[in-house]
């Protein structure tokens, strides 16, 4: 069984990361509580994903947070990256699963209750559902099931799952009533002018929830 914490899981976004870049970023998030980093950067190439996943790793080293690269499995077995997250058009799970082998978590986007019912828990770890609001960090985006569509999502899907989309340190409580094991942001914390205290921000939050 594999182990792994949702509750605080940063997306990096590097054009919001620009000005003290990814790696900072994630380290001074991890600091502030985040449990997870995911490596996503759409216009970069698989090699400069891995030199910027081999950074991150090696930033991460022993905090006990875990790195995710998204989509390039490529990149994510170079890297030897905790796990990898995919969406629904980037590559079928069984092939991805294959590919990285049993012992790498597996992430998948769900948006919608049929996908969410149809998750493989042979083969997926975890689902990332939403987005739960529109967000301009992914424009291209589907339509935002809201918090009563996350619920729904939640209810219904058979593996562990992570809110995702315009998420903040007060939509915490809203998520984790919904069923959620943790929220996914990305501008809540990437360009703030202080990464780890608004991670530290929504952690503090995370633990009056979970008690």
């Amino acid at each position: 069984m594999k182990s792994f914490d949702l509750s605080l899981y940063l997306v990096l976004d590097p054009d919001l990361c620009a000005d003290v870049g990814m790696v900072q970023t994630a380290r001074a998030a991890v600091a502030g509580g985040a449990t997870i980093v995911q490596l996503r950067d759409k216009h970069a190439d698989t090699a400069a994903i891995i030199e910027t996943g081999h950074a991150l790793k090696a930033a991460l080293a022993g905090t006990g947070a875990l790195l995710i690269v998204n989509d390039d499995v490529e990149a994510a077995i170079a890297i030897r990256a905790d796990g990898l997250h995919i969406g629904q058009e980037d590559m079928d799970a069984r092939r991805a699963r294959r590919l990285i082998g049993p012992s790498m978590i597996l992430g998948l986007s769900v948006e919608t209750e049929t996908l969410s019912a149809a998750v493989d828990v042979d083969l997926v770890d975890y689902a990332g559902i939403g987005p739960v609001f529109g967000t301009p960090t992914k424009p291209d985006h589907k339509q935002p099931i809201g918090l009563d569509g996350l619920a729904r999502l939640v209810s219904i899907c058979p593996v562990p799952s992570v809110a995702i989309g315009g998420l903040k340190a007060g939509h915490v409580d809203e998520v984790f009533r919904a069923g959620a094991q943790g929220l996914a942001v990305v501008s809540a914390i990437c360009g703030r002018p202080d990464p780890r205290a608004e991670a530290a921000l929504i952690a503090e939050q995370i633990r009056k929830v979970k008690g």
